[in-house]
């Protein structure tokens, strides 16, 4: 760790510290800063100066207006320069430092609602001169000041802190003021009686992979050398589903020998994160050793000190809880891409878990202390199994995931424990990193298979409406969307996936293996599938005359919807392609652009892929459009007839397909893959 010594002789003398823990209490939390000195992630952790969220109330309406204000006064940001060690940072001379933050202000909302808690107490090992002073906020992030204490020599403030008015949302935090001298903050924690506790957890890591082991080798590597973190595991799994081997990766022998027994490698074929996350809950489960399972990816840089907080909450929870992190963008490590979700009943679509909640949320920009829709507490219908923790006991009697490879895996087991009374929570200062969903479109091209069909599968099993309600509709204006676009290849995938979701539950164990080759077997049929690295690859683009006048192309108004659908699908249909569209392409596309009702207009052109690492050739043909359509119809119609026998039938079907019995026959036929 980096640090500054222009500021040494301000430094406070070393006197030992009375003890932060009472006896019989636990921590449930202690402030932590960066694991190194980056410094793009530290806003998450500690910030500089006072922001604050005032609001005042229109009287007519009753509604509260909200107006940010940064009353820092120095205008600093907290430096790298000024971290000590994992638990300690020097407050410099008058200066303020809070701990408002992502990673370090207490969610005391989540710990009310859902835990045996009704207060908490915080600690601080200070040596002064310094204020200390606690605040806390309510569901629309107006903060007050709770209480403060004057140190000046170093010791240890206390303050114990009631959890009853947190009903809605609110969290609790301090800053610490900077007098006289630089202040130095040795540690901080929350504790709560260990009685309150329904155990004192151990935890098994399950994280799958697949030909990803640099990723892998980096999280092996967290692990080892966070003790807080080795304290309570029992294993790290890694479920090895490549054919490039984790274990037979370069520094993998190292590792091995710094973790010991606490890592083991299972290696079977490719079944899709479904198939991973499966046999790392089964492992688990057999083995008997832990109470809890953490499913991970591969591909995430995890905060360590969010698997102790999982563990701890769900410990403390009332009931058996599934406790899961949230999701920060690793290529923008500031940005929150996914706080809380559920999925609308409706729709059988993931949605916000409330309206005031906004993804992609940028920390740099706008702090927890000034962001009012963090304080409200988001209730969620499951977390994505980026980092999840779930309870064994959840495991032996809910069995394992559906086995549908990908997609919709995490959100149906979330449903399925929500239905038999254990809830899920999306835990605050409980993160990782992981590539967000903004450079991606896995709604075309092969996964849309999966999308398609496990969405499905989904409303089948949980939607309360006739005829799944909004998924149903959605599924058949998707199919009409991509057929327009010329996306023939994801439309072959989405008809496949309606043909294996009508063959019934009993199909889905026998499909997994072999689904994806078969998917991805048919796009050299396919021009849209074929990517190229430039659109210079490609013959030169021929514009010809331009569309609309000239003014480009317009997206159709609400009123003129369907007759735009209808009016292009027909001349779709019955307009043949001229050689001069099929000889070169009419337009170059930029993945922003590429909306469906823009493609629809072509004849054929460049389309680039969400990632911009290829370009695919569209090109509209009316013989596959019809066999296409009149297939998407036919299987609509046979699903409209059938759905409430196959929803029964999936229905019925649950607890044997997700059985560990099940499972061990899937395992059992999907063997490792040769080794590259």
């Amino acid at each position: 760790m980096t640090t500054d010594t222009s500021h040494a002789q301000d430094a406070p003398t070393a006197e030992p510290a009375a003890v932060l823990v009472p006896e019989g209490h636990r921590v449930v939390q202690r402030v932590i800063l960066p694991p190194d000195a980056e410094s793009d992630s530290l806003v998450l952790y500690v910030e500089e100066g006072t922001r604050v969220v005032s609001q005042s109330t229109d009287a007519r309406s009753g509604r509260a207006d909200e107006h940010h204000a940064d009353a820092s006064g120095s205008g600093d940001r907290a430096s790298t320069t000024d971290v000590q060690s994992r638990t300690s940072i020097r407050v410099r001379t008058g200066h303020r430092t809070s701990f408002g933050t992502y990673f370090n202000a207490f969610p005391a909302s989540y710990w009310k609602k859902w835990t045996t808690l009704e207060a908490v107490r915080l600690a601080v090992d200070i040596a002064g001169p310094a204020n200390v002073i606690v605040y806390r906020s309510n569901a629309r992030g107006a903060q007050q000041r709770v209480a403060t204490r004057a140190v000046t020599g170093r010791s240890v403030v206390e303050f114990d802190l009631p959890l009853k008015q947190f009903g809605d949302g609110g969290w609790y935090w301090f800053d610490v003021e900077g007098l006289g001298k630089a202040a130095q903050i040795h540690s901080a924690v929350w504790t709560a009686p260990g009685s309150l506790a329904r155990r004192e957890g151990r935890i098994s890591l399950a994280m799958t992979t697949l030909n990803k082991n640099t990723d892998v080798l980096c999280n092996i590597a967290t692990i080892s050398r966070d003790e807080s973190v080795r304290g309570v595991l029992d294993e790290m799994i890694i479920v090895d589903q490549g054919s490039s081997r984790v274990a037979d990766a370069e520094g993998f022998d190292d590792l091995a020998a710094a973790m010991g027994d606490q890592l083991r490698i299972v290696e079977q074929g490719n079944i899709g994160g479904s198939g991973g996350f499966s046999r790392g809950m089964y492992e688990v489960a057999t083995r008997g050793r832990s109470d809890y399972v953490v499913l991970m990816d591969d591909d995430i840089d995890v905060e360590p000190e969010t698997l102790v907080r999982l563990v701890t909450f769900a410990d403390f929870a009332k009931k058996p809880t599934l406790v899961g992190a949230h999701m920060f963008d690793l290529n923008n490590r500031s940005v929150l891409h996914t706080f809380g979700e559920r999925v609308d009943p409706w729709r059988v679509q993931p949605v916000v878990a409330h309206g005031d909640l906004t993804n992609g949320h940028d920390f740099a920009a706008s702090g927890l202390r000034s962001t009012p829709w963090l304080h409200r507490r988001a209730d969620v219908d499951y977390n994505g199994w980026w980092s999840t923790l779930i309870p064994v006991e959840v495991v032996r009697e809910l069995g394992l995931s559906l086995p549908i490879f990908i997609k919709w895996d995490d959100s149906e087991y979330g449903l399925r424990a929500k239905a038999a009374g254990y809830p899920t929570v999306s835990l605050p200062g409980a993160a990782v990193w992981h590539m967000s969903w903004i450079d991606k479109d896995d709604l075309v091209g092969w996964q849309a298979y999966f999308h398609t069909k496990n969405r499905l599968i989904v409303a089948l099993l949980y939607s309360q409406y006739a005829k799944g309600g909004g998924a149903f509709k959605e599924a058949a204006m998707n199919d009409v969307k991509h057929l327009l676009s010329m996306q023939y290849y994801t439309q072959a995938g989405r008809i496949r996936g309606m043909r294996d979701l009508l063959k019934g539950p009993r199909a889905l164990h026998g499909q997994i293996g072999t689904v994806l080759p078969e998917i991805r077997a048919m796009a050299k049929e396919f021009d849209d599938a074929v990517y190229k690295q430039d659109a210079d690859d490609f013959p030169a683009v021929d514009r010809g005359k331009p569309k609309n006048r000239g003014r480009g192309l317009r997206p159709p108004s609400i009123r003129s919807l369907i007759p735009f659908t209808a009016r292009t699908t027909l001349r779709q249909l019955a307009e043949p392609i001229t050689d001069r569209a099929r000889s070169a392409p009419q337009d170059e596309i930029a993945f922003q652009d590429a909306r469906w009702w823009r493609l629809a207009q072509y004849d054929s052109a460049l389309v680039t892929n969400a990632e911009g690492t290829g370009v695919a050739w569209y090109r509209r043909n009316p013989a596959r459009l019809r066999s296409q359509l009149a297939e998407v119809a036919s299987l609509h119609l046979e699903l409209q007839r059938r759905w409430s026998s196959l929803s029964a039938e999936y229905k019925d079907a649950l607890t044997d397909v997700t059985s560990f019995e099940a499972w061990e026959k899937t395992f059992a036929d999907n063997p490792a893959q040769p080794r590259d």
